[in-house]
């Protein structure tokens, strides 16, 4: 059984700029060493990317505040964490969840046992989205999701997102 890790969104704006949040700061080294305990063939990411015309979009509208600009260094991999992903897959994604990352996986699982982690940032948009996408294209593997290397929007919210990703039968670990 190969075990894939999935990290999600570990980029600036959603640590310590734009979006930033204490509980995103405070779950950087849990990251690391989630990161660091698995071959990086194993590793995948993704990175929220928006252009210039984002106030234009539905999310923009949405959620009125400039971040992931491509290119930006909001929109860079905090430098710590990139350094380990060196090597790693990674996936820009221009909305919650990654539709290439869910059909790349989809592809492997036909081809050999896989079972996948997600961490990162924010559990209740871009995590729990990509959580209900691998599990909506793959409902026989096993997801789980590491609680201690996720924050949300707010705590409440990332507790909200843990219990929706239950009901959805993905396992969270470390709540």
């Amino acid at each position: 059984m190969r075990k894939i890790l999935v990290v999600v969104d570990m980029q600036n704006d959603f640590i310590d700029a734009a979006l930033g949040t204490p509980e995103a700061v405070a779950i950087v080294d849990a990251v690391k060493e989630k990161i660091a305990s698995y071959p990086v063939e194993d590793v995948i990411a993704t990175m929220d990317t928006h252009g210039e015309n984002y106030m234009e979009s539905q999310e923009g509208q949405n959620l009125p505040v400039m971040h992931c600009i491509k290119g930006t260094d909001g929109w860079k991999i905090r430098p710590d964490i990139a350094e380990l992903l060196d090597g790693a897959k990674i996936y820009e994604k221009p909305t919650f969840g990654s539709t290439a990352l869910a059909a790349d996986l989809k592809a492997l699982s036909e081809t050999e046992d896989i079972e996948l982690e997600l961490i990162g940032l924010c559990t209740d948009i871009c995590v729990v989205s990509n959580a209900l996408l691998l599990k909506a294209n793959m409902p026989e593997v096993k997801i789980s999701v590491d609680a201690a290397c996720c924050a949300g929007v707010t705590p409440q919210k990332h507790l909200a997102a843990l219990e929706t990703m239950r009901s959805c039968q993905i396992n969270v670990t470390n709540a």
